[in-house]
């Protein structure tokens, strides 16, 4: 039987933080008309989200600002 642990706040924060700064410099460096960046731009938005409901500061964090 497999056993599902919840994640913390912390662990989620830490992780989509990761996520979000690893993603947002691969967009940087993708051409903005790519069907590929047009697919990274939903998970960006996707992880704004998930970074402002915990109440992160993105003004630091977002190099993208889109």
């Amino acid at each position: 039987m497999e056993v599902l642990e919840e994640m913390s706040k912390e662990e989620l924060m830490k992780i989509s933080v990761e996520e979000f700064s690893r993603l947002q410099e691969w967009m940087i460096v993708s051409p903005k008309d790519s069907e590929v960046y047009k697919g990274m731009k939903k998970r960006y938005i996707e992880l704004k989200v998930i970074l402002s409901t915990l109440n992160v500061n993105l003004t630091e964090l977002d190099k993208i600002k889109e």
